[in-house]
């Protein structure tokens, strides 16, 4: 059975992963380092790692593997996830592959350079409307072709 692996520490779409999830008949994990509220999804998992860097990834990692979805905003949780197996899509929509992967890890170390050296703040885009748009899209057609 296909389970939805939610690194659940501020992601956006913690409900929404669960809703498609349900939907499609996958089972769905949060998994955080703590201070979630309940879901309101009685059907959802939460998993409470320990305290201490990277826990929640090391578990997502630990558990997933083919025929799983990882959603993750986590660029190095999202290629480990992939050398596991799993399927991995960003909480905007975005599908980490094998061949993007590489350009993602590329530019996360490149700009947390910029960030170091001060020459970028840092800031993050909003997360949108339609972000949460496409991700639903996204998961929904992840899903399908999981399945298949």
């Amino acid at each position: 059975m296909t389970t939805v692996y939610v690194d659940a520490d501020a992601c956006p779409v913690k409900d929404e992963a669960i809703e498609v999830a349900m939907r499609r008949g996958a089972d769905a994990v949060l998994v955080s380092n703590g201070g979630m509220r309940p879901s309101r999804f009685p059907d959802a998992r939460i998993v409470v790692v320990p305290e201490g860097a990277d826990a929640a990834d090391d578990w997502i990692v630990d558990n997933c593997g083919e025929a799983d979805v990882v959603v993750t905003a986590d660029i190095p949780l999202a290629a480990r996830a992939l050398e596991a197996g799993a399927a991995v899509l960003g909480p905007t929509g975005r599908e980490f592959t094998a061949e993007t992967i590489g350009t993602a890890l590329s530019m996360r170390a490149f700009k947390q350079h910029l960030r170091e050296t001060g020459e970028s703040k840092g800031y993050n885009a909003s997360f949108t409307a339609a972000d949460r748009s496409r991700f639903l899209q996204a998961l929904d057609r992840m899903l399908a072709r999981i399945s298949r």
